[in-house]
């Protein structure tokens, strides 16, 4: 029997904002529970700011700016960003547990996202003191010279599947290029970001560097991307509230990043490796539940080896067990309830048009464990031989669902590939390197992984093309939406 001791809340979780160093209430003094999304059951309060929250923490951020962050040497950005990647690691599982009891994911995933996050400062601290600009010969008259400069207070809107992780991704190379942050956090899934802020302080961040400010995204991230004092906005979540922040930076000429979700395809030709692609195509769909914006959600399979990956992959697929994160189940509880009505909306609307599901299509808790009944379950679901027109292969579902189409040899995949309109990742699994390679150069994605699925990590460059965005995330490419390039140039 599970021991519901397992699920126990730490102490010390925060319930306040973080504006100028200094943990305060917000404006209007409200707050919102956040649930356990196994449970259903709220275990904790976050703070709702407001406007004039939002108006504080920007003019702090400027404040910053202009103060000893701005003056402080890149070396010592570089241990700043350091010691913080080691403090997330001295913290790592407490920050780990907080995470799976506020989004659902299995602790396993929790903790390995809590090691990314601290990769991410890690990273952008060896590259903090290298971002060094051009010289450009104009001839013996004249004199030509870059600098790379911060572009001044960046904006980060983050999404609810990766809370730290993804505060991490973008705090990172924005501190190390001397920039301000104002983080916004989906609202239930908050507290992550807010404990970042107490390790940036221990390690030696100036007040105002980097703020928190939690809240609904109608009020506080409205009009965070819309400040006129900010310079740059990252954005990670839909399509549709992409195009919002977009509309909104550009009525103030602020940049943007956008990451926009998508809906990948894991590409199988007749001559893969079945078991590594089962085993890949399993961790493309069912990683958090499937709640990835890089979900490999389509399995794209040639004809000759189509019954034999449905077959393993229903067999396995089956054999999953729903659970709580913290006892570290095979696959957890989607976030949210809200969520979970969606996902289950998608099956139940592909069950009555006679779509066949081979496996899963119901919400439903675990089985035999007491305390879980009203958590956000969906289980493992798998659903074959759709068209391509098919909703389930043209939109993103956001959840343990694999869209299933068959095809007949490499050209018809590459087509079905990107028959969509996103284009985040890619990937295939085939013996033969041209084609893989061919696939590679023709996939309209950002991302294309071969003979495997999620491959690459921190160095990789990250973003999309079509409707999953643009601009990139990690690696040296994410750096160019944190520095403006000033040129100087002298008569000698």
């Amino acid at each position: 029997m599970t021991n519901t001791s397992n699920w126990a809340v730490p102490a010390g979780i925060p319930d306040k904002l973080i504006i100028d160093g200094t943990w305060v209430a917000p404006d209007g003094g409200d707050s919102a529970e956040t649930c356990d999304p196994a449970t259903g059951q709220a275990f904790a309060r976050v703070p709702l700011g407001n406007v004039n929250d939002v108006d504080r923490a920007v003019e702090s951020s400027k404040r910053a700016l202009r103060g000893d962050w701005r003056r402080s040497a890149p070396v010592e950005r570089a241990r700043v960003l350091a010691r913080t990647a080691a403090l997330i690691r001295r913290d790592a599982e407490l920050l780990a547990r907080v995470e799976t009891l506020d989004s659902g994911k299995p602790i396993r995933e929790a903790r390995g996202d809590v090691e990314t996050a601290a990769g991410y400062f890690e990273y952008y601290a060896g590259i903090a003191d290298k971002l060094q600009g051009d010289t450009i010969p104009l001839g013996p008259d004249f004199m030509s010279f870059t600098l790379h400069e911060p572009v001044g207070v960046t904006a980060h809107i983050i999404p609810w599947n990766f809370p730290l992780v993804t505060t991490a991704r973008g705090a990172a190379p924005a501190l190390a290029a001397g920039n301000t942050c104002v983080i916004k956090p989906a609202l239930i899934t908050s507290l992550t970001a807010l404990m970042l802020a107490g390790l940036l302080e221990e390690a030696g961040l100036p007040k105002g560097v980097y703020n928190v400010i939690t809240g609904r995204g109608s009020e506080v991230g409205d009009h965070l991307t819309s400040h006129p004092d900010i310079a740059h906005v990252t954005f990670t979540g839909s399509v549709a509230t992409g195009i919002s922040v977009m509309k909104s930076a550009a009525d103030t000429i602020a940049s943007t990043t956008m990451e926009l979700g998508g809906k990948s395809p894991v590409v199988v030709l007749g001559d893969a490796d079945i078991e590594a692609a089962v085993e890949g195509t399993m961790k493309a769909i069912f990683m958090n539940a499937g709640q990835v914006c890089s979900s490999g959600s389509r399995l794209v399979v040639d004809r000759s080896v189509h019954a034999q990956m449905v077959e393993r992959l229903v067999e396995k697929a089956s054999a999953l067990e729903l659970g709580h994160g913290l006892d570290d189940a095979d696959l957890g509880p989607l976030v949210s309830d809200a969520q979970l009505k969606s996902v289950s909306g998608y099956v139940e609307d592909a069950r009555a048009r006679g779509c066949s599901i081979a496996t899963g299509g119901r919400a439903q808790a675990p089985e035999g464990i007491q305390g879980l009944e009203n958590g956000f379950f969906m289980q493992p679901t798998i659903i074959d031989d759709l068209k391509p027109d098919d909703r389930l292969v043209q939109e993103e579902i956001f959840g343990p669902v694999l869209a299933v189409q068959i095809v007949d040899g490499a050209q018809e995949a590459m087509e079905a590939a990107n028959n969509t309109p996103f284009g985040l990742c890619g990937g295939i699994y085939t013996k033969d390197v041209t084609k893989a390679l061919r696939f590679a150069r023709e996939m309209e994605a950002g991302q294309i992984f071969i003979n495997q699925y999620f491959a690459g990590g921190i160095p990789t460059p990250f973003g999309g093309v079509k409707n999953s965005g643009f601009g990139r995330e990690k690696g040296l490419a994410a750096l160019s939406s944190y520095y403006q390039v000033k040129c100087i140039t002298a008569r000698i």
